[in-house]
C-alpha cells in the first residue's frame, strides 16, 4: 500500500467521551491487557504480560522524564500568556544538554494568547529556587518560528528554573487542569532523562513488582530515549496522509542498547509506539552508514519508502554498521533526529510486536498500529470498547504481535 492510496475515514473509530480514562488506575499494574497474537485476542490483566512474553525477548522502554514544560506569565495588563517547551534551539539542540545550560537559552514554544504578546514586550515574573530568589525575563528571540528567550539572573541550571516555574502538561484530550498528583502518575517509574512533554504512556503500567516477575523469568531489557514532543497529539488534517507533518523528535541511544539489540535482533518487543519508532529509526540510520550515504543521524518522514525493489541490509546487519561506526568514533551514545511516518505498507525491520495503549481516532498512532497488525486493528479496538478498556494516556493496555 502507497500512502497516497489510504483514505484517512478506514482509521477512524467511534470513541464515547467515557472510554476516555482522564484518571490512572489507583495500582499502575491493575489495568487490564489485550493480548492479541496472529488473529487471536485474549483479555487479561497487565501483570499476566510476563506470561505472555517468550523467554528470549527483550523489551526496549523510553526512559524519558517529562519536564513542567507548561508556564504562564501575567501582563502588567492583566493578559495571561501560556508557554509550552517544545525544542531547545540555542546554545544547544541537544534536550539533555540543554537542561544543563545556565543564565539564558532559547526555544521554540507553543504561545497561548499570542495576539495578546506583542513582538516587544517583555514578560517578567520572580520565582523561587530552593532558596534563591529568581528574575526571570522572557522574550522573542524569533517572533514568526515562536523562538522565545528565556534569561534568569542566578547560577542556577535552566531544569532547575522550569521545575520551579512551569507544570505537567497533561494531553489535551484529558480535558482538565493538572492536579499536584500527575507529577507523579504520568511519569514511568524508570523515567530518568529529563526532556518529554508527553509521557511514553504504554511504560506507565509498570512497576518494580512487573520488573521482579520479567526478571524471574529471563526476560532482558533496555532502554533508549526520545524526548516525546506535542507532535504526538497532532491530529491528521490533510486528505492526503503523506502530507502530514511528522515533528522531528529527538533520539538516544547508547552502545548498551546497540549490543543488546545484536543479541536479540528477532525477539526485540519495543515499549511504546515511541520507543518502536525510535527502533525503526535506529534500522534506517544503519542503512545510511551501510550505504555509505552519510554519517549524520536524520531519517526524513518518508526516508523508509524510498526503496522499492531494492535489496536491503539485514537487521543485523544494520545494527554492525551503527557498532563499527560508534567503535570507529569511539562513541558512548548516539544523538539523532527522526521524523519517521509509519502506516499501512510499512515492513518492520526490528520490531517483534509492541506494547501500547489505545490511541485516538485517525491519529499517526492509529496508523502505526495498522501497519504492525493489519485491518485486524478495527477487532481489537473493537473488542476493547466492547469489554469496557480505559482508553488513552491513562487507559489500559495491549501486547500485540506484528503479523507476518
Amino acid at each position: 500500500m502507497k500512502g497516497e492510496d489510504i483514505q484517512l475515514d478506514n482509521y477512524v473509530y467511534e470513541l464515547p467521551d467515557d472510554r476516555i480514562a482522564r484518571y490512572p488506575l489507583d495500582q499502575r499494574d491493575s489495568s487490564k491487557l489485550l493480548v492479541y497474537n496472529n488473529g487471536t485476542i485474549a483479555h487479561e490483566h497487565f501483570t499476566d504480560l510476563p506470561s505472555n512474553l517468550p523467554a528470549e525477548t527483550l523489551l526496549v522502554f523510553n526512559d524519558t522524564k517529562v519536564i513542567p514544560a507548561r508556564a504562564y506569565f501575567k501582563k502588567e495588563t492583566g493578559a495571561v500568556i501560556e508557554i509550552l517547551l517544545l525544542h531547545p534551539e540555542a546554545p544547544t539542540r541537544v534536550i539533555n544538554d540543554a537542561m544543563l545550560v545556565m543564565h539564558s537559552c532559547v526555544w521554540e514554544c507553543m504561545i497561548g494568547n499570542k495576539k495578546r504578546w506583542k513582538l516587544k514586550d517583555t514578560l517578567t515574573t520572580e520565582i523561587t529556587v530552593g532558596n534563591e530568589l529568581v528574575k526571570l525575563q522572557v522574550e522573542y528571540a524569533d517572533y514568526e518560528r515562536n523562538h522565545v528567550k528565556l534569561s534568569w539572573d542566578q547560577d542556577i541550571v535552566f531544569l532547575e528554573i522550569v521545575k520551579a516555574l512551569g507544570e505537567i502538561p497533561l494531553p489535551p484530550y484529558l480535558n482538565r487542569d493538572t492536579e499536584e498528583r500527575d507529577s507523579q502518575t504520568y511519569q514511568t517509574v524508570y523515567a530518568h532523562h529529563d526532556g518529554a512533554v508527553a509521557a511514553p504512556t504504554a511504560g506507565l503500567h509498570f512497576t518494580p513488582h512487573i520488573f521482579e516477575k520479567l526478571n524471574a523469568k529471563g526476560i532482558r531489557k533496555s532502554f533508549l530515549t526520545l524526548h516525546v514532543g506535542a507532535g504526538t497529539f497532532q491530529p491528521i488534517k490533510v486528505s492526503s496522509i503523506i502530507e502530514h507533518r511528522m515533528h522531528s523528535e529527538q533520539v538516544v541511544f547508547t552502545k548498551e542498547l546497540i549490543d543488546d539489540l545484536i543479541q536479540s535482533p528477532d525477539m526485540i518487543v519495543p515499549v511504546g509506539t515511541t520507543s518502536l519508532r525510535s527502533l525503526e529509526s535506529l534500522y534506517w540510520y544503519g542503512v545510511k552508514l551501510f550505504r555509505k550515504e552519510t554519517s549524520a543521524f536524520q531519517i526524513e518522514k518518508l526516508y523508509p519508502y524510498t526503496f522499492e525493489n531494492q535489496e536491503l541490509p539485514t537487521a543485523s546487519e544494520s545494527l554492525k554498521a551503527i557498532s563499527d561506526f560508534m567503535d570507529q568514533e569511539n562513541l558512548a551514545e548516539l544523538v539523532g533526529e527522526t521524523e519517521i511516518f509509519i502506516f499501512p505498507g510499512y515492513q518492520f525491520r526490528l520490531c517483534k510486536g509492541l506494547i501500547t495503549n489505545y490511541h485516538q481516532p485517525g491519529s499517526t498512532l492509529i496508523l502505526l498500529v495498522a501497519a504492525l497488525v493489519g485491518n485486524d486493528w478495527k477487532r481489537i479496538y473493537s473488542e476493547a470498547l466492547n469489554n469496557d478498556y480505559r482508553f488513552l494516556s491513562y487507559g489500559d493496555s495491549s501486547l500485540l504481535w506484528r503479523n507476518e
